[in-house]
């Protein structure tokens, strides 16, 4: 009775964290940009337990003992990094990126500092001291550009519209359009491995300390073709791609399923409560 208890407590557990990832991704259904979260779970340990040889009858196909589990837990949550669909604003400064690929952005106002990523493509410009414009996220994390001799923020004159191609090259042209400015071109990586990319705040993306980002993120490769594969589209945002069929369908197995742990645990606590109160 004491294993069952076990079983069903530590369960419940693990489905709580499920349920609570899956409250998540239904709050950011439309959040633009979100990546929806999937969970890996794994056994905590699984015991052999012996049967007596008198089980081991003759016609028996299966070897003696039975196997014993005690519970699962959840081991991490991985990012689901397919394609969102896109959405046309027609605004200047709404960029969405088709491919696997993510926007660099800098949280803390220095571009030495620490780099963060997010496919949230709604950025504002914001002003500086200088009286030019910076390209911030919704947030105001400054975008980082490749500017050609290294990375930089992205400043847009006062008065210049900000063009942005397909391949990410960005040009500030006037009002007139009679005189542009190249600005460089938007810094996008690839990801290579998003089991390591870790959510902050505002829709970001991050890597742990103790990761080597080269192992995660990498310079967008061109293929054999020389093409990409990716492309950036001004004047869209990328929705959500989370869907909402496959996460009320989940979310109504993990409520049967704890429902089910929740009455294993009730069940093995009467058991308990009525040996203890047997007389001899």
């Amino acid at each position: 009775m004491n294993n069952s208890m076990i079983t069903a407590s530590v369960s419940m557990g693990a489905l709580q964290q499920k349920l609570d990832m899956l409250a998540d991704n239904v709050a950011n259904s439309n959040t633009v940009g979100y990546k929806r979260k999937t969970a890996v779970f794994e056994d905590i340990m699984t015991s052999l337990n012996p049967h007596v040889e008198d089980f081991n009858q003759p016609g028996r196909r299966t070897p003696l003992g039975f196997t014993q589990g005690w519970g699962a837990r959840m081991t991490s949550l991985q990012t689901d990094m397919s394609q969102g669909v896109l959405q046309r604003t027609d605004n200047m400064t709404d960029v969405a990126i088709e491919g696997n690929a993510l926007f660099e952005v800098r949280t803390d106002g220095d571009i030495n500092g620490a780099r963060a990523f997010t496919r949230h493509g709604p950025f504002q410009l914001m002003p500086d001291a200088n009286g030019d414009r910076i390209l911030v996220t919704n947030s105001g994390q400054q975008v980082v550009g490749d500017t050609g001799a290294g990375d930089d923020f992205i400043r847009v004159p006062e008065g210049y519209n900000l063009t942005i191609a397909t391949d990410g090259t960005m040009t500030a042209v006037d009002s007139a359009g009679t005189d542009s400015i190249n600005l460089g071109k938007l810094k996008l990586v690839e990801v290579t491995n998003p089991v390591f990319l870790q959510a902050l705040a505002d829709n970001l993306f991050g890597i742990p300390a103790d990761i080597n980002p080269e192992d995660v993120v990498r310079e967008i490769a061109p293929l054999p073709n020389g093409e990409t594969g990716i492309a950036v589209r001004q004047g869209y945002v990328e929705q959500s791609n989370v869907n909402m069929t496959d996460e009320m369908t989940d979310l109504m197995i993990v409520q049967r399923a704890y429902q089910l742990s929740s009455r294993a645990l009730s069940s093995s606590e009467q058991m308990m409560g009525m040996a203890n109160n047997l007389r001899g």
